[in-house]
């Protein structure tokens, strides 16, 4: 393991973890059935569960991992497979800037979701945005074999394809304390969001 690898494990990963799980937890609508596109091994929706005793979450990923905390389904990463409106919210946690074209998606997520879209994304916004970003992507995912395509969006686009998808915007989050001191100020910025979206009546 690179001196990298071990900065990333011990110092952000955790962290990541932690505060993302708090972030959107604080999103989710009561009583909430979510299904989580993309969720990897299930952590981060474990511990929502844990804050929200509430909420249920199963979750779909292209890869199965062999232990998930979660119940996992396989798809094949453009159609989501369930029916329409089988979920109160559907859930995107630093997964559509790894898909070719993020609407895809997005689309479906709003076919499923009865309510609303949570999402944790990245806003390509600001100097040095683009390079800070592809950094902090290749460190925690190239060593995976997680593909990266860097399809990252300026907040402008979001809005443009929340607005195109009827969605409204209920929360943004953009100061999420992912990062400590000093390293924030290099990586934190406003490159990170927590939003949910409402569905329009």
């Amino acid at each position: 393991m690179s001196l990298l690898d071990s900065i990333h494990g011990g110092y952000v990963f955790k962290r990541r973890v932690r505060v993302l799980s708090e972030q959107l937890a604080r999103v989710l609508p009561p009583q909430a059935q979510v299904l989580d596109v993309g969720c990897g091994d299930g952590l981060i929706a474990k511990l929502i569960q844990e804050k929200r005793p509430d909420v249920r979450i199963q979750g779909i990923d292209i890869l199965i991992r062999p232990q998930t905390h979660i119940p996992v389904a396989a798809f094949d990463g453009r159609r989501i497979p369930h029916p329409d409106a089988s979920f109160d919210a559907v859930m995107f946690v630093d997964v559509l800037h790894h898909t070719e074209d993020p609407r895809v998606l997005l689309r479906e997520a709003v076919r499923v979701a009865r309510q609303c879209l949570v999402l944790k994304d990245h806003c390509q916004d600001g100097w040095l945005a683009q390079p800070t970003l592809r950094f902090m992507d290749w460190v925690g995912n190239a060593r995976h074999g997680v593909v990266l395509p860097y399809n990252y969006w300026p907040r402008a686009r979001w809005e443009t394809e929340f607005q195109a998808l009827g969605l409204e915007r209920a929360a943004w989050e953009s100061q999420l304390g992912l990062y400590p001191f000093p390293a924030s100020l290099l990586f934190e910025r406003a490159l990170h969001f927590v939003a949910r979206l409402q569905k329009r009546p």
